[in-house]
């Protein structure tokens, strides 16, 4: 007598269609933009009909609340643990989350979120809000407890972190609207290790402690200044 069916291919079947949902919707969302998406085709291209597909999600806002919430929330819980249990200097910190940001989110479709958020933040605002509290405002106090405790350690100068973070969370941003837009159509700019590179050492070039003052002791003080004010004078001249 054959074996009994097994339910379990089914059962996972079922158990991953939220999954695949939102998957499909995150590439149609970044491809297309949000206003343009059709349920229908989000559906399609998860392998399933539209009538299944409410049965998960009630509409395509709450479609785009469960790609956000999936994809890009865990990401920033994994991050702020990161942090708490770090025991790196500031700079390596600082460096590891950039980078490990980019993998995990700047090399993927969800990397196309920024962009897709920007450009239809007017017609969609509630969706705009959502995204800015849910990720942007939790992604900037993440980097700012990172900043802060270079600060406190001495390896950062002294700053406001909640005012210099949007200034450090910026560029990072801009890179990914750039890449999902113009660099979509053939516009030449950096590649990505480039970017990240000379992004990382800007910004610890500007966040660094200033050096402490070298002893002066047994150095002849008017002559140094004698020296100094003769060279600016050559510069003038």
């Amino acid at each position: 007598m054959p074996p009994p069916r097994s339910p379990r291919r089914w059962q996972r079947r079922k158990e991953a269609r939220p999954q695949e949902l939102t998957a499909a919707a995150l590439a149609l969302f970044v491809e297309k933009g949000f206003a343009a998406t059709r349920l229908e085709e989000v559906a399609a291209r998860a392998g399933v009909s539209k009538g299944t597909l409410y049965l998960y999600f009630d509409s395509k806002e709450d479609l785009f609340k469960a790609v956000v919430r999936e994809g890009l929330v865990p990401l920033l819980a994994a991050g702020e643990s990161m942090i708490a249990q770090s025991t790196l200097p500031a700079e390596d910190l600082f460096r590891a989350i950039v980078l490990r940001w980019w993998e995990l989110v700047g090399s993927t479709p969800l990397g196309g979120l920024p962009k897709l958020v920007f450009s239809e933040a007017r017609n969609f605002p509630e969706l705009a809000r959502f995204y800015a509290d849910e990720v942007i405002e939790r992604a900037k106090r993440l980097l700012a407890q990172a900043l802060q405790r270079g600060v406190a350690s001495g390896e950062f100068r002294p700053f406001d972190a909640e005012d210099l973070v949007l200034v450090v969370f910026s560029p990072l941003m801009m890179r990914l609207v750039w890449k999902h837009s113009l660099g979509c159509c053939g516009v030449p700019g950096p590649s990505d290790e480039v970017f990240l590179r000379e992004y990382i050492e800007l910004m610890l070039r500007g966040l660094r402690a200033d050096p402490k003052p070298q002893s002066r002791t047994g150095r002849n003080q008017s002559g140094s200044m004698g020296g100094t004010a003769a060279g600016i004078h050559t510069l003038m001249t």
